[in-house]
């Protein structure tokens, strides 16, 4: 991805990529810190460290490419410059040469209030976000959807199906660097795109197979939705599975438009749910605004029965910010 940018001038941060660990640690000594290290490769939403110090860059640096803490996909890292800003996810369906965007999404991807603590999966979303405006939806499809489209065409790879940008609006330039992509829906942001979603997107996906995407356009609700993540406690460290969760039934009827995605349960030979995952649960809820929806959110949230089970408590804070 970092090369696809250099090569076609999509904007993201600056970066370079390490397999030893002693020029990796000389890098970090000279860019200094706040700096982020990467594994490349796949570790389930965990592979990220936003090192604010020296001391917690070299630790990560040994980490993944010393300890090998997530494998071969450690076996490389990407040292990148930090960006200061606020984070928003952007997400377009693509048939090879089209781009249909979609609504926009802000993930929570730390585990604590404040955004504080280790990076997971994420633990809660909402949509539309905020802080990306329609003028800033149409920089981002003119200076990195489609240039990485054409990109991807050019370099002999087209593309078709679900481009997600994760995206960091800079607060100095307030313009939008790319700081990954996922060939998915993503999860938990993919919960608050289908619950307002209004069109057949089967319609849409076989439009997008069939490079047909120029003809087709998608319906939104209007408002808000937000998807409030419950984990098992440790999560997302080590964390026990099996522990029985009550009253979803009742939680689903709390408050209109409320809907409990299963991400990480199971049954047991009684019949009751049991958390068999570290993200477990997506309770979400639609309102008139963000405000609303997290309102029902959480009241859902509440009447779940599940004492080995946490949550965030400030989901959709910085939306608020926005509305304030």
């Amino acid at each position: 991805m970092k090369r696809l940018c250099d090569k076609y001038g999509i904007p993201t941060a600056a970066y370079r990529t390490f397999t030893d660990v002693s020029e990796a640690k000389q890098y970090v000594r000279d860019q200094g810190a706040p700096i982020v290290v990467k594994a490349d490769g796949l570790a389930a939403g965990k592979g990220v460290i936003v090192a604010m110090t020296l001391e917690e860059a070299l630790e990560a640096v040994d980490l993944m490419l010393g300890n090998r803490v997530f494998g071969s996909a450690g076996s490389r890292i990407i040292i990148e410059e930090y960006l200061v800003g606020e984070e928003a996810s952007f997400f377009a369906l693509v048939d090879g040469e089209n781009a249909l965007p979609l609504e926009s999404a802000q993930d929570h991807k730390r585990v604590g209030d404040g955004d504080t603590g280790p990076n997971t999966g994420g633990m809660g979303a909402y949509s539309p976000a905020p802080v990306l405006t329609k003028e800033l939806e149409s920089i981002v499809m003119e200076s990195i959807i489609l240039p990485t489209i054409k990109g991807m065409v050019a370099e002999g790879h087209k593309y078709i199906g679900v481009l997600y940008a994760g995206l960091m609006i800079e607060k100095k330039s307030g313009l939008p660097k790319l700081i990954e992509y996922n060939v998915r829906f993503g999860d938990p942001e993919c919960q608050v795109l289908m619950m307002r979603l209004e069109s057949d997107l089967a319609r849409v996906l076989l439009a997008a197979c069939k490079g047909e995407l120029n003809r087709v356009s998608l319906k939104w609700s209007a408002g808000a939705a937000m998807v409030v993540v419950m984990s098992s406690e440790g999560y997302p460290g080590p964390y026990k599975k099996g522990t029985i969760i009550r009253k979803l039934e009742a939680a689903e009827l709390v408050a209109p438009t409320v809907k409990i995605f299963h991400a990480g349960t199971a049954v047991d030979s009684t019949g009751n749910f049991v958390a068999a995952g570290g993200r477990v649960l997506g309770i979400a809820a639609k309102g008139r605004d963000v405000g609303e929806a997290r309102e029902r959110a959480y009241a859902a949230v509440a009447a779940v029965d599940w004492p080995e089970g946490f949550f965030r408590r400030d989901i959709g804070w910085r939306a608020l910010q926005h509305v304030a």
